[in-house]
């Protein structure tokens, strides 16, 4: 990256994944404790879609073949990192694909992936999950209640 890439937004995707029930899976932070989101990560070298499914796999332990595609976001989404957060890795923040997948598979498959960046996960409804995570995040998530509104419980 030319220039200060502590003022760039990284590319981004990101996950809500439903049970059988209509709630999503909820990640807790094991660096922010208390702080919970959905599976989310950076764009390599790769379409978006593979990126996320890349992304769930290795935060949660669930393989794609346990997903089904129901619906990606209208529009990206982005947030922007109050400025003590950002780095030359991560930048400003991140403008983002979100996807909407269903989860097939009982829940022993989602072991929290192989990067450990989470201490626990639960299932919980999206409103409520949209008011656990850091301020900063939380306009993309009333954005994601919105869009997938149809799917929530």
């Amino acid at each position: 990256m030319k220039g200060n890439s502590k003022q760039t937004f990284r590319a981004g995707v990101g996950a809500v994944i439903l049970n059988k029930d209509g709630k999503v899976l909820g990640l807790e932070r094991k660096d922010i404790p208390g702080a919970w989101q959905l599976p989310q990560g950076g764009l390599e070298d790769e379409h978006p879609l593979e990126a996320i499914k890349r992304e769930i796999q290795e935060e949660t332990g669930i393989e794609a073949g346990d997903l089904q595609l129901l619906s990606e976001c209208s529009r990206l989404l982005a947030y922007e990192l109050p400025p003590e957060a950002r780095t030359q890795k991560i930048g400003r923040g991140q403008v983002q694909y979100w996807f909407l997948f269903r989860f097939t598979e009982e829940d022993e498959a989602i072991t929290l992936g192989d990067k450990k960046e989470f201490s626990a996960w639960k299932w919980i409804s999206m409103k409520k999950l949209a008011k656990k995570v850091v301020a900063f995040k939380q306009p993309v998530y009333r954005e994601l209640v919105k869009e997938f509104k149809p799917y929530f419980e």
